[in-house]
């Protein structure tokens, strides 16, 4: 198993942000997490690895418990993650961001060795012909990319991505949706926290949803699409259902 992530809570003060998450991630599986704003989906990422520790429950990663262990112990074992609001390193290079990544990951890399790796990325996601660009001059879509490309050059087993879609149109989405995929049946498991429904319900092998800091549903898409509970928390309406799935935004 490479994720099992069993009763997790964490409070903030009088917030009960997480409830006793319980679910398991399979190895070579892509895991959407959905929920409303609000549920915890971020937070349960940042108790996964490692910027939150949890107050109960526990973090098994590989086989190995990480419950509390820094975010940088997480990136060494081989755990990357991207962030809804990217923040690159902008007076540095297209390449020089994606070699921080390579030489901060699970092996550790020199610099020399990193570029060859970051190379190798920046042409997966097409980003190429930016090598040399200051990272702050791309535009949005591109900046996303940049963030994926980081996560991938740490040469991870998980990779956990933060509504990698949000702010992209629908050919940039598509274009990404074919990235993941390709990630995927590059050999790294995938959990991923989206609002684009259309899209997290084509790529994910199955979907666990939050709502206010519980994990309230989890099955394939096809179930979650037809759970009324889900829609109950997403809408308040069941009539609601197609809208919400069809393509619209969580």
């Amino acid at each position: 198993m490479m994720l099992e992530v069993k009763a997790v809570g964490k409070r903030f003060g009088g917030l009960q942000a997480l409830k006793g998450v319980t679910f398991m991630l399979a190895e070579g599986e892509i895991l959407g997490l959905i929920g409303p704003n609000g549920a915890g989906k971020t937070t349960l990422f940042n108790t996964i690895n490692g910027v939150f520790r949890p107050d109960t429950g526990r973090i098994i990663f590989r086989g190995e418990d990480l419950t509390g262990q820094p975010p940088w112990e997480a990136a060494k074992r081989g755990m990357a993650r991207t962030y809804q609001v990217v923040r690159p390193l902008n007076e540095l290079s297209v390449l020089e961001n994606v070699i921080a990544g390579a030489c901060f990951g699970r092996h550790a890399l020199s610099v020399r060795k990193a570029a060859v790796v970051a190379a190798e990325v920046l042409e997966m996601l097409g980003l190429s012909k930016q090598t040399c660009q200051p990272a702050g001059s791309l535009n949005v879509a591109e900046k996303k990319r940049l963030e994926l490309a980081r996560g991938l050059a740490a040469r991870p087993y998980l990779l956990l991505l933060d509504e990698v879609l949000a702010g992209l149109n629908p050919s940039e989405i598509s274009g990404m949706v074919d990235i993941i995929l390709k990630i995927r049946d590059s050999g790294i498991t995938i959990l991923m926290i989206e609002h684009v429904m259309q899209a997290v319900m084509k790529v994910s092998d199955r979907l666990i949803v939050l709502d206010d800091g519980e994990l309230i549903a989890e099955g394939r898409p096809s179930e979650i699409t037809n759970n009324p509970v889900v829609v109950r928390a997403y809408l308040g309406d069941p009539r609601d259902a197609e809208r919400l799935m069809a393509g619209g935004r969580a």
